[in-house]
């Protein structure tokens, strides 16, 4: 083979310099908008949730709900009917021990409401947890109790007690808050909702709605009737003041405000174990 004369290396290497700036020329040029990105997340759709009507909430199977007042032990002179109401301390902790030892989980009242008006999953055998009446036990007894099985509980707050003596103060109250328990309102001062007229529904529902809220810097969305007791008006007065839902005791509820009349349970102190267990599935 000849070598390449002088003169044609130059040319040779001008026309490879042209082949090679000029080979994507007939490419269709790709954007990067174009450019699919595997590093993004797909598109969240958010589809509204449908809220069930009273029929519907009326047909759900109901979480047993269970009230507490007083854990502490009986007194010599206790009288029988108050025995109802005070649960001595070893008896709660049975009772609490049961829950977790038969695979029960402490829900919210929050996850209650999401349950019934929503329909929103549950975890396996809910039960919910409530204190009445600011007790200082709650926070020193039964707050310490839960907190030992990972539960939670809903403490119903009467915002007259708050720092006196036997009762909890607004630290407390926070500190459970901020645990993630739930403070919920009970009234100024246990007055019988039956009896509420005039300005009694802002002295009584909006007031101290109001105060735990600036205590513990959450919304207070849930009520407990003192005594359990309601009346038809009632329903209406919580509604305008923001409340979700309300508790009472085992009376019907009501078929077309049901969320404002969900049943409780008040767990006798005489109760073991075992004996709460089966009143809670034939109660609910």
């Amino acid at each position: 083979m000849k070598p390449i004369s002088n003169v044609l290396i130059p040319a040779l290497a001008a026309f490879i310099f042209w082949a090679c700036n000029n080979s994507s020329a007939s490419q269709p040029e790709v954007s990067a908008a174009s450019t699919p990105d595997s590093t993004k997340a797909p598109a969240i759709v958010n589809t509204p949730l449908v809220a069930a009507d009273a029929t519907a909430i009326l047909a759900k199977e109901q979480v047993p709900v269970l009230c507490y007042h007083r854990l502490r032990a009986w007194k010599p002179n206790e009288k029988e009917s108050m025995k109802a109401y005070i649960v001595p301390i070893e008896n709660f902790k049975a009772q609490i021990k049961m829950l977790a030892d038969s695979g029960y989980h402490a829900i919210t009242p929050a996850e209650y409401y999401d349950y019934l008006l929503y329909g929103k999953a549950l975890p396996a055998k809910p039960v919910m947890l409530t204190f009445d009446d600011t007790s200082e036990e709650h926070y020193t007894v039964a707050a310490t109790e839960l907190e030992k099985y990972g539960f939670k509980g809903a403490f119903f707050i009467m915002t007259v007690s708050l720092g006196r003596p036997g009762y909890m103060s607004k630290e407390q109250v926070k500190e459970l808050s901020d645990k993630g328990h739930t403070i919920a309102s009970h009234t100024y001062d246990h007055h019988n909702v039956r009896k509420y007229e005039g300005e009694d529904w802002d002295a009584q529902m909006l007031k101290p709605k109001l105060k735990l809220e600036a205590i513990t810097g959450k919304p207070v969305d849930y009520f407990a009737y003192p005594f359990g007791e309601w009346k038809p008006e009632a329903i209406p007065e919580l509604q305008k003041r923001n409340y979700k839902a309300a508790f009472q005791l085992v009376g019907k509820r009501d078929s077309t405000a049901p969320l404002y009349t969900i049943r409780r349970m008040i767990v006798p102190g005489g109760w073991d174990g075992s004996k709460l267990h089966k009143w809670m599935k034939t109660n609910f």
